[in-house]
């Protein structure tokens, strides 16, 4: 992200004391973050049809979106007018560095 790009100031949102002095500002509202990951959601449901999702997540880093993520398809799954089975699995990847 550029530093021209819009931003939030950061007194708009709770910042954890811890985090207080490192932020300068927010690029993308936590909000938003969830709106989209619900809306991805939607999409993989919709893009899959009837096909069985095989959710595979990125230890070390990836595990928080991947569990929001894989939360909305689960309501998805249990309120919508389709279910479809879904399987989780883990990989932990080592740096190419």
């Amino acid at each position: 992200i550029r530093d021209e790009e819009s931003s939030y100031n950061k007194n708009l949102f709770c910042i954890p004391k811890h985090y207080e002095e490192d932020l300068e500002r927010v690029f993308i509202p936590h909000g938003l973050i969830l709106d989209r990951t619900e809306r991805l959601a939607r999409d993989i449901m919709q893009d899959m049809g009837n096909h069985h999702i095989v959710a595979l997540c990125v230890l070390k880093g990836g595990y928080k979106f991947f569990a929001d993520l894989l939360d909305h398809i689960k309501a998805l799954n249990q309120n919508g007018d389709k279910s479809v089975p879904v399987t989780v699995d883990f990989v932990r990847i080592k740096s190419y560095c």
